[in-house]
């Protein structure tokens, strides 16, 4: 004893062979007075045996048992709360070695930092204490070893992911990513296994079970029986890179539509997400294919924004011969994008039988109305200035009668460089029916480096600021534009109405 506290060490022994024990880990072992380590109620300590051969006879040994696992308990705060007032015993227990002044190791499998018991150690002492962590080798490093696939390579995401999460959000987040590793399987296995073919990855899934210690199995996920999955397992989604891909497919061509929202990777759906991961193919106008990332053995296939219909038939012509094919579309698809190309196309007899889905993605009005405030609280139109496929007359007529009817108006593609009249022409028709203060929301480029939100009125609005990249956003008589006091102009419409 010196008569000053003594140092805490969480000690990371790797994920189960005591040759992957860090040469710090032995040392930091060796140079400890009292060795803990967790235990389940039976008392035997899967962080002790890997650990066996450094452990001296004169360590003083603390064991912290649980108090429960799966049991039900009656502790008044539940699971939680049994298990918090063991670490607060656990800790205490420790607190009490380090103020005689002894240095302490707290075995962890593993790495001591990631899903260990050790944190809750260190959360309640490190503060107090002299403390160093020795990282360890993690169970995902195991196995992705063990399978001797690279697990991520260049831009590719990695995702952890507790296999305790609900069913939906686990498949949103495999869906999302492009390599994953899904840990505490054991119960959780038929939920996760769901979950992944839900996500359309269960053939690429794989199972790893007691990595680098006795019982190590692994295999396709598919191929496992889930009453056979203990705890100590993973399942993997390695890396996509050089995996075998397909040319073409004598089944399970498809062609997805996905909405990428008003700017692209903030505004995705995971199911979006989920969809331009995993299609073989992506067909598009190219400014929006630039916002996917390049994935390596993906195609792409831009085009000029004009040739809608041939881009529908091309991607309807990928998947009749077997391919994953997302057609690209900015904000939602659904609302003067692709979908209605795809969906005309694909009527016709010769792609009867193509599978084509339609994802919805943020549209740039509900973009632009969020920026604003809530000028689309109650009801609105939705109308299109461009007279490129409607003559003018429909779209003054449209306008009239939306107006007439007092609804809020969100106007689509007002101009460009060769429509420059239309904007000028619909404030003209509108002023006759509405007030001359109207609050008009000009949304320019919104989610994009270029945003501009301004809140004008119908009497000041200026047709030469609006361009191809502005959405306009005109309020009912019940509209309200309010300047708060950090300078801020917001527009809202009652939900009440008169």
């Amino acid at each position: 004893m010196t008569g000053t506290s003594g140092k805490l060490y969480g000690v990371g022994l790797g994920p189960g062979d005591p040759d992957l024990m860090t040469v710090a880990a032995v040392k930091a072992i060796a140079a400890a007075d009292v060795i803990a380590y967790h235990s389940a109620r039976h008392g035997r300590s899967i962080a002790r045996s890997i650990a066996a051969e450094h452990i001296r006879e004169d360590h003083i040994e603390e064991r912290l048992m649980y108090p429960l696992t799966v049991e039900t308990t009656d502790h008044p705060g539940g699971y939680r709360g049994a298990l918090n007032d063991f670490y607060e015993e656990a800790s205490a227990r420790l607190a009490a070695h380090l103020d005689a002044g002894l240095t302490v190791a707290v075995l962890a499998e593993g790495d001591p930092l990631f899903y260990g018991s050790y944190q809750h150690m260190h959360k309640r002492l490190a503060h107090r204490y002299e403390t160093e962590v020795i990282p360890g080798v993690t169970s995902v490093s195991a196995a992705a070893a063990r399978l001797g696939e690279p697990l991520c390579e260049a831009e590719e995401v990695l995702t952890i992911i507790p296999g305790t999460l609900p069913e939906d959000e686990l498949a949103a987040r495999l869906a999302a990513t492009d390599s994953a590793v899904v840990m505490k399987l054991g119960r959780t296995f038929p939920t996760v296994r769901r979950a992944l073919e839900r996500a359309g990855r269960l053939d690429d899934a794989r199972y790893v079970e007691r990595a680098f210690m006795a019982g190590e199995r692994t295999g396709a996920l598919a191929d496992v029986d889930p009453e056979s999955v203990p705890y100590f397992s993973v399942a993997v989604l390695p890396s996509r890179i050089d995996a075998e891909a397909p040319a073409s497919r004598e089944t399970g061509g498809e062609v997805v539509v996905v909405g990428t929202g008003p700017a692209g990777a903030p505004w995705l759906t995971p199911e979006s997400r989920g969809a331009l991961v995993n299609a073989d193919d992506l067909v598009g106008y190219t400014t929006y294919l630039d916002r996917v990332p390049v994935r390596p053995g993906q195609n792409r296939h831009g085009s000029d924004n004009k040739v809608e219909s041939e881009r529908a038939e091309f991607a309807l012509d990928l998947a009749r011969r077997g391919r994953r094919v997302a057609v690209v579309s900015g904000g939602d698809p659904g609302v003067f994008a692709m979908a209605t190309a795809v969906l005309e196309v694909a009527s016709e007899p010769a792609y009867a039988d193509v599978p084509v889905r339609v994802l919805p993605g943020v549209t740039a009005a509900n973009a632009a109305a969020a920026k604003a405030g809530a000028p689309l609280g109650h009801d609105y139109a939705t109308i299109s200035l461009s007279d490129r496929l409607k003559p003018w007359d429909v779209i003054a007529e449209r306008l009239r009668a939306a107006a007439g009817a007092d609804l809020v108006l969100a106007l689509y593609n007002p101009g460009s460089k060769s429509r420059t009249h239309q904007v000028a022409a619909a404030r003209e028709l509108l002023l006759e029916l509405r007030a001359p203060e109207t609050p008009v929301v000009v949304a320019r480029d919104v989610g994009g480096p270029e945003e501009s939100v301004r809140v004008v009125t119908l009497k000041t609005l200026e047709p030469s600021e609006v361009d191809m990249r502005t959405l306009l956003l005109i309020g009912s008589s019940q509209t309200r534009a309010v300047e708060r006091g950090d300078g801020r102009t917001i527009a809202w419409t009652p939900r009440r109405y008169g």
